[in-house]
């Protein structure tokens, strides 16, 4: 008999507490709540509340890619030549309007049909920005005022391909990933492709499970694990904006230096999801140089705490590191251009 998935429990219990404390939250002050555990309840919540969507909607598209489509069948559609397929691929967000957050199960599923980790790790970085609502919200908020938005877009395409450039270069693609995703994928049936058929296995008639029951089966491993890791950074996040003080960011605003360091700070602490995150900036948009809010919308789409705790589901620390050390380079120099230019 089949082992109850643990963390998918813990997950539903956490949200259906979530969502409860957030209905009975006006009670708070009467229990005596201080106000930065309010605040931390509140802001955890709120991000949960607006990443968790996105993420089921991820998890079901990389079912889908897992589960219903020949395995392959997307791969076959791209160039062959290195560049321009990575090129391809950080396209694809176009078709796969899923933010930052959803895309982590996403790639995931890309990976086990047929992407190498380069061209996995290029979706990735790029499909939260090139992606139709992030650029419809983005015009919406800025206009093509500034150079943000086109800022946004040139930036997202370049960092997400130079960045899959240099993992191409990596002897071993393949320990980039955490020994737990890399079994998963090298065990039969895993993926939820006929995998088992390319290793020689054979069923007995009837013993082989339906793609419904295989998708039901996937969507819950994949929530398991993808579920606490939103959790724990939701909760990283609302810790840190609760006990790092916002105005010691908001005094740096003028510097053109400073204000870009200031705003990729503030992306990586606040993980406003990249569907929306045009829409919070706005407000520092009077504070702030046009640069640092380039910056916050190119690194904040990006790398953020709650999207490490979710790449770390699948990827090293040190890729990680490798990772966010990259993004922000060449965010901070995105934004420095534009404050030079304006």
């Amino acid at each position: 008999m089949r082992r109850a998935p643990t963390g998918l429990i813990l997950g539903v219990a956490l949200v259906a507490a979530a969502f409860a404390i957030r209905a009975a939250s006006p009670a708070f002050a009467g229990w005596g709540v201080p106000d930065r555990a309010q605040d931390t309840i509140t802001l955890a919540l709120s991000v949960i509340i607006e990443s968790a969507p996105f993420v089921f909607l991820g998890i079901l598209l990389s079912t889908v890619v897992q589960v219903w489509l020949p395995h392959g069948f997307i791969t076959r559609f791209l160039p062959r030549q290195p560049l321009l397929r990575r090129a391809c691929i950080s396209l694809l967000g176009m078709f796969f309007p899923v933010c930052e957050c959803g895309n982590v199960p996403l790639a995931r599923g890309f990976m086990v049909g047929g992407f190498t980790v380069p061209e996995s790790i290029t979706f990735l970085l790029a499909a939260p920005i090139l992606n139709p609502i992030t650029i419809i919200t983005t015009h919406q908020a800025f206009g093509w005022g500034d150079g943000i938005l086109l800022t946004r877009i040139v930036a997202g395409f370049v960092i997400a391909n130079v960045i899959g450039w240099l993992f191409s270069r990596h002897p071993n693609p393949d320990s980039l990933l955490t020994r737990t995703f890399s079994a998963s994928c090298a065990v039969p049936g895993v993926s939820g492709h006929d995998n088992d058929q390319h290793e020689g296995h054979s069923h007995p008639p009837g013993a082989r499970p339906g793609r419904i029951e295989r998708s039901v089966d996937l969507f819950t491993r994949e929530t398991a694990v993808i579920m606490p890791a939103l959790f724990l950074g939701s909760l990283i996040a609302a810790l840190t904006q609760v006990f790092v003080p916002r105005s010691v960011l908001l005094a740096l605003g003028s510097n053109p230096v400073w204000s870009v360091l200031a705003m990729m700070a503030l992306a990586f602490i606040v993980a406003v999801c990249s569907n929306v995150d045009a829409f919070f900036v706005l407000s520092f948009g009077s504070t702030f140089m046009p640069g640092g809010i380039a910056s916050f919308l190119t690194f904040g789409a990006m790398i953020d705490v709650k999207m490490l705790a979710l790449m770390r589901t699948t990827f090293t620390t040190r890729t990680l590191v490798q990772i966010t050390a990259l993004v922000a380079l060449m965010s901070a120099a995105a934004g420095l251009l534009v404050n030079y230019v304006a």
